[in-house]
């Protein structure tokens, strides 16, 4: 970053870094296969964030939509990778590094689509109002709410629990 301090509104961008990393970074995880991957993901998104600051209007809302693309793209590619290793080799491992109670959990939930395992990631992970899932995914709040119900019951059915 050059010298200057880029502000937008009242919130400098280094006061926004500060204040969402953390959250963004989790979110990131319950959507990526690996920790190194939502690391990757979300430092990514800051770069373009800091690259856009001036013309961003709701960072916050921003930066978790450009997440979930990223992850989506991430996902797309490490698919098409894998397909190939599996016809040259036939088998493929991947690592995870969060407690097994809590994996099995986010593992189902990186199994929905993408718009429901958004909407799962944002509304249980960091308790964001379906307002906000709806302008991070682009849609309409009854949209969004659809799809938290189809993922919820995706997930029960899944995990044998009542939704």
């Amino acid at each position: 970053m050059s010298g200057r301090l880029q502000v937008v509104g009242d919130s400098s961008f280094e006061d926004f870094y500060d204040r969402e990393y953390r959250a963004v970074l989790a979110f990131s995880r319950s959507l990526s296969p690996t920790r190194q991957h939502a690391e990757d993901i979300t430092h990514d998104a800051f770069e373009v964030a800091l690259r856009k600051w001036q013309t961003i209007d709701n960072p916050t809302s921003w930066i978790r939509q450009v997440v979930a693309n990223k992850t989506k793209s991430m996902l797309r590619r490490r698919y098409a990778e894998q397909r190939a290793v599996n016809r040259l080799s036939g088998r493929v491992t991947i690592g995870v590094d969060l407690p097994e109670d809590t994996e099995a959990f986010w593992a189902e939930v990186r199994r929905l689509p993408h718009q429901q395992r958004v909407a799962i990631a944002l509304f249980y992970l960091e308790d964001r109002p379906v307002a906000e899932i709806a302008e991070v995914l682009e849609c309409a709040e009854t949209t969004a709410r659809v799809h938290l119900l189809r993922g919820r019951r995706s997930l029960a059915e899944r995990l044998d629990v009542e939704a």
